[in-house]
């Protein structure tokens, strides 16, 4: 076993759905985990954007509150028409190697371009 987990997913609160590799060896995820997921551009808490170089001390920042961080590029956007705010779109990202689809309303990817590196930052939830 690779370690390296195709895993799905669909949002309770956003029409969306989710294909995402995730390295299992580190951060192992079974069947019907619920998690919170969330796509930033910076690890800063006010917005601000960051340089995109690593540092170990990441305290201070978004990913003091989560579990699994990964940063990662959007490589392609494909879909209907974008100007149509009921167009299905997806987003495809890559983390080194480690590959993510994130499919809904268009109006829930706003912003995300071709290029544009991103954050995804992940926490299981209890229930």
């Amino acid at each position: 076993s690779s370690g390296i987990n195709a895993e799905y997913g669909e949002s309770e609160s956003f029409k969306m759905d989710l294909i995402l590799d995730v390295n299992t060896m580190i951060y192992p995820v079974i069947l019907r985990d619920k998690f919170r997921l969330l796509l930033a551009t910076t690890l800063q808490e006010d917005g601000a954007p960051d340089d995109g170089s690593y540092t170990a001390s990441l305290e201070g920042t978004r990913a003091d509150t989560f579990e699994y961080v990964m940063y990662g590029r959007i490589y392609r956007i494909e879909g209907d028409d974008f100007a149509d705010s009921n167009a299905i779109l997806s987003a495809y990202i890559s983390y080194g190697g480690l590959l993510m689809r994130l499919k809904g309303a268009a109006n829930n990817l706003h912003g995300m371009e071709v290029g544009q590196t991103v954050y995804l930052l992940m926490k299981k939830l209890a229930f």
